[in-house]
């Protein structure tokens, strides 16, 4: 098993510069939530120049929809959902600032170009896991587009979410290698 790298958020260009594809990784600190229905609205203010209901400089968006929470607990089970969904809008929210995503499946070359143009990383969960995930949310809250419901934007508060980097800030890309994290290929 490699290394885990610490991150604490919100990352910077440094933060996301010394990770490669493959590290594993824990995230702690405030990420968001955010799929495809999000995404477009917040697309959408900016086409309109108005400010984003959110402030995603040096932040990570979680793309999720996450369960229900059960009584005492913060979350309900969150698992990735996948990724390329989010695509058409993922190089808008790199050029403002947005510095990583976690998700699950394959990106873009568009989505690959904006990550090594705006130092961001893409990091991946497993799918399958959102049980386990779930444990390291401390907090949840609807920040905006509640009407969207699982699909609003939430602010996370988490502890160790540990995943890895799937495609790097210079292009390094597990789906291209096929070399996994957690065992040698």
């Amino acid at each position: 098993m490699a290394d885990i790298i610490k991150l604490q958020t919100p990352l910077t260009d440094e933060d996301v510069m010394k990770l490669k594809a493959g590290d594993v990784v824990s995230v702690s600190g405030v990420i968001y939530t955010g799929r495809d229905a999000a995404h477009k609205r917040l697309v959408e203010c900016l086409d309109r120049n108005e400010p984003m209901p959110i402030d995603i400089k040096g932040q990570i968006m979680y793309y999720v929809g996450p369960a229900p929470a059960k009584p005492g607990k913060p979350i309900g089970s969150c698992g990735p959902t996948t990724s390329y969904r989010m695509d058409p809008y993922t190089p808008t929210m790199l050029e403002q600032g947005m510095k990583a995503m976690l998700g699950k499946g394959p990106r873009s070359k568009e989505v690959v170009d904006a990550m090594i143009k705006h130092k961001g990383v893409y990091l991946a969960a497993i799918g399958g896991a959102a049980a386990v995930i779930a444990k390291a949310v401390k907090s949840c809250e609807v920040i905006t587009y509640e009407d969207l419901g699982a699909e609003a934007i939430h602010k996370l508060e988490v502890e160790d979410l540990v995943c890895f980097v799937a495609i790097d800030a210079e292009g390094g890309n597990l789906y291209e290698t096929g070399k996994l994290p957690f065992r040698e290929v």
